[in-house]
């Protein structure tokens, strides 16, 4: 089921812009059409009732959301300033607390690089022990370098799931509840050892009354009510800070919250996870080197999932890959091709392809776990990316620029003239090099670099992309220090673009080689692409 979500924020109230397209009502949707992220809304008015409930407990975890908030602003205000005129910086400085000042520059003697490296250390302990919320803003934040500086994002890159096992007596309590009866009435076995934990639930492995075997995700005790109190005093604050925009260069962050909060309540349903796991299972039916695990549905719950449990070997575990006969670069080609199939022809992916989530079956087989993000892009989408790839390769700067503002990477409002510079730049620095020359997070630091310092920003619908393709180098080189992404990919792009569910596409690039208003064929385009069509068949001819 695709849903254009598409929400936008009008002041305190997201407002929705989409339905599902078979009608249906999503939690994300239902979040937005009962107006549960307005600040006056009924539901919110009850969260914030309730976690007054709390008393004394609920106020000590607003402080320290407050605290580090405040911390956060200080720090990326004064390093915003500091970049505009550094004298202005020291004099404040003077006149500041000496032991705030030691605490809000982290060792301020540094250069700026090493203490905006400090700090994004400092602001990665404190998400992780501000629990599963902070963990997920923390991975959201990563992908986002219109906000951060590189260092922060680089250290957010690194924020993992850290969090303590619940016991095993909530877990059962949980199981009871969603699927209404004891765990052992319903499994003929379960090991209450967990074999993963994440900051949104924990999995088990267990037997079926029928004997098969299955992974049994079990959420965390309470998650919905602390996630939305957090938001609740997160929003608050946002809204708070939203009166001193020159903390946040302007960022609004009540909208960033919106868009999180969409997201993390579709995390949390199960039944949608399920749901994409058979999407994507139907999307690859005719590859028999991917598998995705069978949804057990009588089993399954928006708390609780039950899948088939996957034998096999970690995605990144070379030597028994080897071992078992399996070339690791072939599993970095099937990789690769996947998500060229994912993105170009699906519309649909796998958002969190980490090595946890993916698994090499004693066949070969690659098989994908965890559909709980995941991503879409329209026929719309990926025209205007065909469209950019192709000024890329033309060096045509201001065909791009207008590219970057139809994709929504900047304002309309923005003088072009300003941003043309930079991409000629860009051009020159990577356009010289070998494709296998470049590796695609060192190209999306490098750009994240230029993100942040000038007006740019980053549209949600690419954040999830970003974080993929990053995900999947940083496997690709696990594997194979010298793969590069880009140059496996580059075949599978070549033959897609002439296959038959490209005819979108297709005419796309065929826009591209008319000139002008004259229609006059672009005789040079057109010899590439000739070429183009002659390397994919003579790539089949090898095969």
């Amino acid at each position: 089921m695709r849903v254009r979500l598409n929400a936008h924020v009008e002041g305190d109230r997201v407002v929705r812009a989409g339905v599902p397209e078979d009608g249906t009502r999503t939690p994300a949707l239902a979040l937005q059409e009962e107006g549960a992220l307005a600040l006056d809304s009924p539901a919110e008015r009850a969260r914030v009732a309730r976690w007054r409930s709390l008393g004394w407990r609920g106020w000590w975890r607003a402080v320290e959301i407050l605290t580090i908030a405040l911390f956060f602003a200080a720090y990326l205000y004064l390093d915003a300033l500091a970049a505009r005129d550094p004298r202005k910086v020291r004099g404040r400085l003077r006149r500041a607390l000496q032991w705030f000042a030691r605490r809000l520059f982290a060792q301020g003697v540094l250069q700026r690089e090493e203490r905006l490296r400090a700090q994004a250390v400092w602001l990665r302990k404190r998400l992780v022990k501000l629990g599963p919320t902070f963990i997920k803003i923390g991975q959201a934040l990563a992908t986002r370098a219109d906000l951060l500086p590189l260092p922060y994002i680089q250290e957010l890159t690194r924020l993992q799931d850290e969090v303590p096992p619940f016991p095993r007596a909530e877990a059962a309590r949980i199981l009871q509840e969603e699927l209404g009866a004891p765990a052992e009435q319903l499994f003929a076995f379960i090991n209450w050892e967990p074999i993963a934990s994440a900051s949104l639930g924990q999995v088990y492995y267990g037997r079926l009354p029928s004997g098969e075997e299955v992974a049994i995700k079990v959420q965390r005790p309470r998650l919905r009510e602390a996630i939305h109190l957090d938001l609740v005093i997160l929003r608050r604050i946002a809204r708070f800070l939203k009166r001193y925009p020159d903390l946040f260069r302007g960022v609004d962050w009540t909208g960033v919250l919106d868009e999180f909060a969409i997201t993390i309540v579709e995390e949390m349903n199960y039944r949608q996870e399920a749901q994409h796991a058979e999407r994507f299972r139907q999307n690859f039916r005719g590859w028999k080197e991917v598998y995705v695990p069978k949804i057990y549905w009588a089993y399954t719950t928006e708390r609780v999932l039950t899948m088939e449990y996957i034998h096999g070997v970690k995605v990144t575990d070379v030597e028994a890959l080897r071992r078992r006969g399996f070339s690791p670069s072939r599993i970095n080609r099937l990789l690769a091709r996947t998500y060229l199939k994912q993105l170009l022809e699906d519309g649909f992916f796998h958002a969190d392809p980490h090595p946890g989530n993916l698994r090499v079956m004693p066949d070969g087989r690659l098989a994908f776990f965890d559909f709980g993000m995941t991503g879409r892009i329209d026929a719309r989408l990926q025209e205007l990316m065909i469209e950019a790839f192709f000024h890329i390769v033309n060096r045509d700067v201001a065909g791009l620029v207008d590219d970057l503002i139809k994709l929504g990477f900047l304002d309309p409002k923005v003088d072009p003239r300003l941003i043309r510079p930079l991409v000629e730049d860009l051009f020159r620095e990577y356009l010289g090099l070998k494709l296998s020359e470049i590796k695609f997070k060192e190209l999306t630091y490098d750009l994240a670099e230029v993100v942040y310092e000038y007006p740019f920003r980053i549209p949600t619908r690419f954040t999830y992309m970003i974080r993929a393709l990053m995900e999947l180098e940083g496997i690709g080189i696990a594997i194979d220090p010298e793969f590069n992404f880009i140059d496996v990919a580059r075949p599978f792009a070549r033959e897609y673009l002439f296959k038959r569910e490209a005819r979108q596409l297709r005419a796309a690039l065929f826009r591209r080689l008319l000139r002008g208003d004259d229609g006059a064929l672009a005789l040079d385009k057109l010899w590439r692409l000739a070429k183009l069509a002659v390397r994919v068949y003579l790539d089949k001819l090898k095969t």
